[in-house]
């Protein structure tokens, strides 16, 4: 996976990166949902197989599921050389990765030797340098930190073996790789030609153009768009609250739970320790090497926080276990709706409102949590309790009150926020128009011979429009400038020397890039660059095999253990 379009893509393309990357290790999308029914306590702590692994629930994670992504974590972290997944993106690679070491024990794939270890290292992006080499000192570096990232040297051992064995099972179903030449021929092209350009840039963030839109503007407007302002079904509820403070004094914790609560994962607890002070007489501009702090003493400069966060957790455990003990009576007694005031009255409970939410959104005095609307959502007059749900202060159960249907608002109910996105539509339209006529204006200038800078400032002068300018001196995509902005970079694909580009329009700019020279590289001249490039499109194409087969196992396995009232898309 190190390779060429990693070193090019990571450093200089993040986007792109991340797309390439989505196809490869991370090309499915899966949901892992809540377990439902109703019970007691022990019966909120959902059980979901996977392959071997519980992967609990979203409310209530299982050790197994947070064991499986901090090891994907670190797996992409160190394969990557930088931590950029998102949790959706690392929840994927996660399971993709219990899906190949399950498949790789099928085959009874031998287990990565120490040779292998080795080798395995010294080719990963994390400890390489500018030239994509191993760095030992970056090795070294890494191990020393080890003990303040809560990381020992066995844990991280058994993920680069697993690691290995997961790049065994990918060869073994990569497909042949394909790869046409004039692919290659367009993939070389593109990266190593060597550009210069200048780009104008408009400021957007400061554009507001006089737009005083007329009723029947509007109404058009909002007919033309009248689903953008559909107001979703709204849930009329209230809820039984069971809070964790009350249980907070009877919560005790002994010294050996502290400490392993902590171990759990210390980098939730960063240690508080102040670096020491320099000696006296030292020299200021070389600062003393100190020695990794051990892990008990960033453990003792936290212990008090770790206690608290345990005593917390334990707390809110008791109140959802109260929260579930109350809905299993609700339903062991069969207790009616109508019962409900007597019961809650008999048992010093009481209600609390909730105002209307949709589903998506969830109750905002519960924290808007969209599982917790999911939940408000399964409810009927036949069935007007959930089961417990978990809060920011604790526990719940919502009791259902009815449910309004999804309407279309009157234009006067919405008028504003029409008004808004009208004149937003206006203001980027206006926009994009002032940017093709400063396009038309400037090309026409720099055909005439006008130096670009020069060029740029007339036409801002002449159509009253703030344009700032800056010339890139000669690069390729390979090695491009500092901070070159991606979508500078898209328009590189369709742009002939001496051209204008169309206005790029992103949230808060507009650029428009000139040609100032274009050189294609010689095929003929660059013959190991070729082949290098032939090579790493070939396995791309390959590795997608693999990548299906995996994804696949994993919706297998996923629709195999998803509770009757739930699907996996």
């Amino acid at each position: 996976m190190i390779s060429w379009i990693q070193r090019t893509f990571q450093h200089h393309f993040k986007i792109v990166f991340g797309v390439i990357l989505a196809a490869t290790i991370i090309s499915f999308v899966v949901t892992i949902g809540a377990q439902g029914g109703i019970g007691r306590a022990d019966r909120t702590l959902a059980t979901r197989d996977f392959f071997g692994r519980n992967l609990g629930s979203p409310s209530v994670p299982s050790a197994d599921y947070q064991r499986i992504v901090n090891d994907a974590r670190l797996s992409a972290d160190l394969q990557l050389g930088y931590a950029n997944l998102d949790d959706e993106q690392l929840n994927n690679y996660a399971l993709q990765r219990v899906a190949g070491l399950h498949f790789a024990d099928e085959l009874h794939l031998p287990a990565a030797t120490p040779t292998e270890i080795e080798g395995f290292i010294r080719g990963l992006r994390i400890f390489a340098d500018d030239k994509g080499q191993f760095d030992p000192q970056k090795y070294a570096t890494f191990r020393q930190n080890l003990s303040h990232s809560g990381l020992s040297e066995d844990s991280v051992l058994q993920v680069l073996a697993d690691d290995i064995r997961m790049d065994r099972v990918q060869h073994l179903l990569d497909g042949p790789g394909y790869v046409l030449p004039s692919d290659v021929r367009d993939q070389f092209v593109h990266m190593d030609t060597s550009w210069t350009v200048g780009v104008a840039t408009l400021d957007y963030a400061s554009y507001h153009p006089p737009i005083q839109p007329t009723d029947e503007a509007l109404a058009k407007f909002y007919a033309e768009n009248a689903l953008r302002y559909q107001i979703p079904a709204q849930m009329r509820a209230s809820y039984v609250d069971f809070p964790a403070a009350p249980h907070l004094a009877a919560i005790k914790v002994t010294d050996a739970e502290v400490r392993a609560f902590y171990n759990a994962d210390p980098s939730r607890f960063p240690s508080k320790t102040k670096p020491p002070a320099p000696a006296a007489g030292a020299n200021p501009k070389t600062p003393a090497i100190t020695p990794p702090e051990t892990p008990d003493a960033a453990f003792a400069s936290v212990r008090t926080d770790v206690a608290a966060a345990l005593q917390q957790e334990r707390a809110r455990r008791a109140a959802l276990k109260a929260a579930s003990d109350f809905a299993y009576d609700l339903y062991e007694n069969k207790v009616p709706a109508a019962g409900l005031d007597a019961y809650l009255a008999a048992h010093n409970l009481a209600l609390k409102p909730l105002a209307p939410f949709s589903e998506d959104t969830g109750p905002k005095e519960l924290g808007t949590a969209t599982d917790i609307g999911a939940a408000a959502f399964k409810l009927d007059a036949d069935h007007y309790f959930s089961e417990a749900l978990p809060t920011p202060s604790g526990g719940a159960v919502l009791i259902w009150k009815g449910l309004e249907a999804s309407r279309k608002p009157s234009l006067t109910e919405v008028r504003a926020k029409v008004a808004a996105d009208y004149y937003e539509e206006q203001r980027r339209q206006a926009f994009v128009a002032q940017g093709q006529a400063v396009k038309t204006q400037l090309q026409s200038r720099l055909k005439a011979g006008d130096d670009f800078t020069k060029a740029a400032a007339t036409v801002g002068s002449t159509l009253g429009v703030k344009i700032e300018t800056n010339v890139l001196p000669a690069f390729t995509l390979v090695k491009p400038p500092a901070g070159l902005d991606d979508n500078v970079a898209a328009t590189l694909e369709h742009l002939e020397k001496g051209t204008v580009s169309d206005l790029v329009s992103t949230a808060d700019k507009g650029y428009l890039v000139y040609a100032i020279d274009r050189k294609e590289p010689d095929p003929k001249a660059a013959a190991a660059r070729v082949a290098e490039i032939r090579g790493q499109l070939a396995a791309y194409s390959a590795r997608s095999g693999s990548s299906a087969f995996l994804s696949e196992m994993v919706q297998n396995e996923l629709k195999r253990t998803a509770p009757p009232d739930q699907k996996v898309q």
